[in-house]
């Protein structure tokens, strides 16, 4: 019969085993929620700045340009 605290070493070293494993999974998760930030916010910036061929044409005289509405089914930016 084991005794009580062979027992509990055994348990321990378990526990401590299962505790190394999450925390190298926690490791991982918490540097693909960095990832996962950095890629926000460069998009966040890639969308807030102007794109050339979004700028308005140069109009030589003082007429407006008509600007074609939304087709069905586009997605508008925010």
């Amino acid at each position: 019969m084991p005794s009580v605290m062979g027992l509990l070493k055994e348990r321990e070293r378990a526990a401590r085993q299962r505790v190394e494993i999450l925390q190298a999974e926690l490791q991982e998760a918490e540097a693909a929620l960095e990832r996962f930030v950095i890629a926000r916010e460069t998009v966040g910036q890639l969308l807030a700045e102007p794109r050339e061929c979004e700028q308005k044409p140069v109009v030589r005289d003082a007429r407006p340009v008509p600007v074609a509405g939304a087709a069905p089914g586009s997605v508008v930016p925010v």
